[in-house]
């Protein structure tokens, strides 16, 4: 029998979801890290490993500064309600200026995120090739004209 409620679940997801995309809309990504439990583990295989909300949260503020409105679009989602986690694919999307067919530049990214209880996570783990796929769409978005808000202050561990 699963941990948590099959609703309970998709409720938190649809609680992760709504606060991603708000913090997309504002800049401000502590809303997001609120949906952490305190004790949460965050593995990012570009950055490294964050151990408490309060580390995740130093951690995407200051990695989302440069593009705090970059957006999370989600291609698709499994829920593994025995495990009480969702995977999801999503596109790291950057703001505008956007392709020249219209498109954004962007890069696939999965994610596994694993419930907490009381509508929070425990851990997040994102799973991509930092050395692959970021490098290049980044530079054809700030050859396309794209504009950071801030320096860079978060340095990738693993490239």
């Amino acid at each position: 029998m699963p941990r948590y409620p099959r609703e309970e679940l998709l409720a938190a997801f649809a609680r992760y979801n709504e606060a991603r995309d708000a913090a997309s809309r504002t800049g401000d990504w502590n809303v997001w890290a609120a949906m952490f439990t305190e004790d949460a583990r965050y593995v990012e295989h570009a950055y490294g490993e964050m151990q408490g909300r309060a580390a995740i949260r130093d951690w995407i503020t200051k990695v989302m500064a440069p593009f705090p409105r970059m957006t999370f679009p989600q291609d698709w989602w499994v829920l593994d309600e025995e495990r009480g986690a969702v995977v999801f694919q999503c596109q790291n999307q950057f703001p505008e200026p956007f392709q020249p067919d219209g498109t954004p530049f962007q890069f696939p990214n999965w994610t596994r995120l694993v419930y907490g209880g009381n509508g929070l996570w425990a851990s997040e783990e994102d799973i991509y090739n930092p050395s692959r796929d970021a490098p290049r769409v980044f530079k054809a978005w700030l050859d396309a004209g794209g504009k950071l808000e801030s320096r860079e202050q978060v340095g990738m561990v693993h490239r």
